[in-house]
């Protein structure tokens, strides 16, 4: 599989566990001696044997596991390389975030009327993260929030540059410092398997394929490390300019800190964007229930308005109505008809059964026509 370089059976970790555990040269040269004894060693031993035989096997092992590595680096290198680049691009082209910068000025200016710092011509971008920090008199709402609210009432366009600038946050995460010495980590395994090929002996065995591949591969690598060697450089001049153009010392401020420092601001920007609109609707939902709660309360105090007026006039309606029924009763006859007309009740029944009730009627007599005395 070495000697052919079979990448289908060579793995990653296989050839970086051989290159940690493998012996150096002496000891090789001393297994290699063990060969005539091979069938009677036990498998271990046989495999290092095997492995001692190898030519230059360190420097093969080191050629492969590169080559096996190489599209892995190539692939975390470019996005990288990309992502600042495009970032530099974004942050120059976008009219959104100079428009915001004007206007983020002209309230610093307003604020700093009369003391030594009115009428500024500029300010640090880092500044940008502190204006969450500066707070209302009631402790209610920021500069931050102030800023979004007026951009969304006045500056509507100022909102873009949130998705103007979508690579910022990717190339706040990448160091450039790193990605310079990745790429000159790998022109240097580069040189080193040139080298390597150039002075290595011809192959002994028909299975060894170590320089063909090998060399096929040197010429792809070339040409890919090249284009990253472009790609870098290119970026550099791009975030150089940048820096130059936002007046920042590069001594001083780092490229990450500078990507860090504008992530931060659109994060928390478009952080103060949700709490806004969750604020106008809490004061909607509030004033919506203020609204309902007066609106209750004045049906009630109408309902309670409406039901007295109509106990007042069931009142006045009941006592006049019994007055002209009884006049009218009156007139009519209408009530002494009912008087005559009342059936008796029980008692009076009683009373004309009475004994009393039957005794005879004396009537009395004038005899001889005396006149009575």
């Amino acid at each position: 599989m070495i000697l052919e370089v079979d990448e289908t059976q060579l793995a990653e970790s296989v050839i970086q566990n051989l290159l940690k555990h493998l012996p150096d040269q002496e000891q090789l040269n001393s297994l290699s001696q063990f060969k005539s004894d091979y069938n009677n060693l036990c498998e271990p031993e046989q495999f290092a044997v095997v492995m001692s035989n190898v030519k230059r096997l360190r420097p093969r092992l080191s050629a492969i596991l590169f080559k096996l590595q190489f599209e892995e680096q190539v692939n975390n290198i470019k996005p990288d390389i990309m992502a600042v680049s495009t970032a530099c691009e974004e942050i120059k082209k976008s009219k959104s975030f100079s428009t915001l910068l004007e206007l983020v000025l002209l309230m610093g200016n307003y604020m700093n009327a009369g003391s030594r710092n009115a009428q500024t011509f500029g300010f640090n971008l880092s500044s940008l993260c502190k204006l969450k920090d500066t707070k209302s008199a009631d402790q209610k709402t920021t500069l931050l929030h102030f800023l979004v609210e007026i951009c969304e009432e006045k500056y509507p366009d100022i909102l873009n540059f949130v998705d103007d600038l979508e690579h910022l946050d990717k190339a706040s995460k990448v160091s450039v410092e790193m990605l310079e010495k990745n790429l000159k980590q790998m022109g240097r395994q580069l040189q080193q398997l040139e080298k390597d090929l150039e002075t290595f002996p011809p192959p002994e065995d028909m299975h060894d394929k170590f320089v063909t591949k090998m060399s096929s591969f040197v010429i792809t690598a070339k040409e890919q490390y090249g284009k990253l060697s472009k790609l870098l450089e290119n970026m550099e001049k791009l975030y150089q300019s940048i820096m130059v153009y936002y007046a920042i010392d590069m001594k001083k401020v780092s490229v990450e800190d500078f990507f860090t420092d504008l992530n931060n601001f659109r994060t928390t920007f478009m952080q103060a964007i949700k709490e806004n609109i969750r604020k106008r609707e809490a004061e909607e939902k509030e004033k919506r229930a203020r609204i309902a709660k007066e609106l209750a309360e004045k049906e009630r105090l109408e309902r309670q308005q409406k039901k007295k007026r109509l106990l007042e006039m069931k009142t006045e309606g009941d006592e006049t109505g019994v007055m002209d029924s009884l006049l009218e009763a009156l007139q009519s006859g209408a009530a002494f008809r009912d008087r005559r007309k009342r059936t008796p009740k029980p008692k009076d029944i009683r009373q004309s059964l009475s004994p009393l009730s039957q005794r005879p009627v004396l009537k009395v007599f004038n005899h001889g026509n005396k006149p009575y005395s």
